[in-house]
C-alpha cells in the first residue's frame, strides 16, 4: 500500500511497505531505494530496556572481519577461560589482538606466528595486571616454539608502544613450585618426599634470595636458578630421606622439566653456601663438603647477610694479599725461601684451597677473546717517489717552479746525449 513522502532519489511519492526477514521496509516502487529501514532488538536486555538497533547494525553486516581474524579472537577467548582469568583480562587480550591484526606485517605473517600472537596478548594482559605467568607456560599451552614466541612478543610490545612491566621474581617463584607435584601423596611420589607446600616455597625463595645476592641470577634466564633452589630447599628439610635422591629424578617426581643449566645453577649454588659456612664456628670443624652441607642450609640462611659480608671481605682480602706477595716476588733481592717464610704464606694456601672471591660469573671466568694484531706496515719512509706521484707532495709556489725546473733539466740533459770524450 502506498504511503506518505517522497523518495530521497528520484522523488517519487510511491512508496510501499515491504517486509524483508520479518521487518517491515518502506521502499519505493518506481526505483526500489529503501527510505526507511526496520528495527529489530538483539538482547533480552535491550528488549526489557526498549531498545531498537537497525537490522544492518544487529548482523554486523558492514564489518569486515576474515575467517583468520575470527578464529584467532576465539582462541584468545579460550586460552583466558583455560587460564581462569578475570573478564577484564579477556577483553584487554582481545583488544591488543584487534590492535596487533591491523598492521598490514600481522596480518601478511605465517600461520605459525598468528598462532604464537593469541599467546603474545593474553601474556601482555597478565603482565600489565601483574598476574604471575610465565612465557613457558604459553608455549606448553599452545604448542609453541619459544624462540618464535619471545621474538613475536617483544615485535607486538614496541609495535603498539605498550609499557609491560618484566615479572616480579618471587611472583615466578611461587607460579612455578605451585605446578610441583611433591605437596600430596600419589603412586609416583613416596611418603617421604612429600612436603609441605608453605614449608618448601618459603625456603626456596631464601635461596633464590640468596642466589640474587651473590650474583647467580644476573644476566640468566631465571627457571635453572629456581629449579635448583627448589631441589637444595626439598632436599635440606629432610636431609636423612632426600640426599640420595638427584636433581633429575626429582624433576620426574615433581613432573617438571628438567633445564639444562640447572645442573650447573646447582653447583654455584652449593660453592656459595660452603663459602657461607667457612664463617660459621661450629661448622669449621667438621670438614664439610656439597653434599654434607644441604644439612646445615637453614642455619646458613637464618645468617645468611652476616655471612655473605664476611665472606666478601675475607675473599678481597685474600686477591690484596696475593697481588702484594706477587708485588714483593717482583722485588730485587726477593728470593723463593723469604717469600716461603713471609706472613703472607698463609693467605695464599688459604685462597688456593677456599672457593672463589663472591663475584659475578661473568667476571669470575671471563670470556676468552682474542685481539686483532694490526698488521705490519712495510713502509719505511725511504723509498722512492715516482714523478706521477710527487705532485701530490708539493706545497708552495717556490716547490712547483723548482720541480718545473728540475723535470726541464732532466729533458735537456736526455735529448743532448752523454758528453763526448
Amino acid at each position: 500500500m502506498p504511503g506518505g513522502g517522497r523518495c530521497p532519489d528520484c522523488g517519487s511519492t510511491e512508496l510501499v511497505e515491504d517486509s524483508h526477514y520479518s521487518q517491515s521496509q518502506l521502499v519505493c516502487s518506481d526505483c526500489g531505494c529503501v527510505v526507511t529501514e526496520g528495527v529489530l532488538t538483539t538482547t533480552f536486555s535491550e528488549e526489557g530496556n526498549l531498545r531498537e538497533v537497525t537490522y544492518s547494525r544487529s548482523t554486523g553486516e558492514n564489518e569486515q572481519v576474515s575467517r583468520s581474524q575470527q578464529r584467532g579472537l576465539c582462541r584468545v577467548r579460550d586460552l583466558c577461560r583455560v587460564l581462569q582469568l578475570p573478564s577484564t583480562f579477556e577483553d584487554t587480550a582481545v583488544a591488543y589482538y584487534k590492535q596487533a591484526y591491523r598492521h598490514s606485517g600481522i596480518r601478511a605473517a605465517r600461520l605459525q606466528k598468528k598462532e604464537v600472537l593469541v599467546g603474545c596478548c593474553v601474556l601482555i594482559t597478565c603482565r600489565q595486571h601483574n598476574w604471575p605467568l610465565t612465557m613457558g607456560t604459553i608455549c606448553t599451552l599452545l604448542y609453541a616454539d619459544l624462540d618464535v614466541f619471545s621474538g613475536t612478543y617483544m615485535q607486538i610490545v614496541k609495535l603498539l608502544g605498550l609499557d609491560v612491566p618484566s615479572l616480579c621474581l618471587t611472583d615466578l617463584v611461587k607460579t612455578y613450585c605451585s605446578s610441583f607435584k611433591l605437596f600430596q601423596a600419589s603412586p609416583s611420589v613416596p611418603a617421604k618426599y612429600v612436603e609441605d607446600k608453605e614449608k618448601m616455597l618459603s625456603r626456596t625463595l631464601q635461596l633464590v634470595e640468596l642466589a640474587d645476592e651473590t650474583w647467580l641470577v644476573t644476566g640468566r634466564h631465571p627457571l635453572p636458578v629456581i629449579t635448583a633452589a627448589t631441589f637444595l630447599a626439598w632436599q635440606s628439610l629432610q636431609p636423612s630421606d632426600r640426599l640420595t635422591c638427584s636433581l633429575a629424578r626429582f624433576c620426574k617426581l615433581a613432573n617438571v622439566d628438567l633445564p639444562y643449566p640447572a645442573s650447573s645453577r646447582l653447583q654455584e649454588l652449593l660453592a656459595v653456601l660452603l663459602r657461607m659456612a667457612e664463617q660459621l664456628a661450629w661448622l669449621q670443624v667438621l670438614k664439610l663438603d656439597k653434599r654434607s652441607v644441604v644439612k646445615y642450609i637453614g642455619d646458613l640462611l637464618q645468617h645468611r647477610h652476616t655471612l655473605i659480608r664476611k665472606a666478601f671481605r675475607e675473599g678481597t682480602a685474600e686477591v690484596e694479599a696475593q697481588k702484594e706477595l706477587q708485588g714483593m716476588g717482583q722485588g730485587q733481592g726477593q728470593g723463593k725461601e723469604e717469600v716461603g717464610n713471609s706472613s703472607l704464606d698463609f693467605p695464599e694456601r688459604k685462597r688456593s684451597a677456599s672457593p672463589a672471591l663472591l663475584l659475578p660469573p661473568c667476571m669470575l671466568k671471563p670470556p676468552k677473546r682474542v685481539c686483532p694484531t694490526p698488521p705490519v706496515s712495510t713502509v719505511t719512509g725511504d723509498e722512492n717517489i715516482s714523478d706521477s706521484e710527487i705532485e701530490q707532495y708539493l706545497r708552495t709556489p717556490q716547490e712547483v717552479r723548482d720541480f718545473q725546473r728540475a723535470q726541464a733539466a732532466r729533458q735537456f740533459a736526455a735529448m743532448s746525449g752523454p758528453n763526448p770524450p
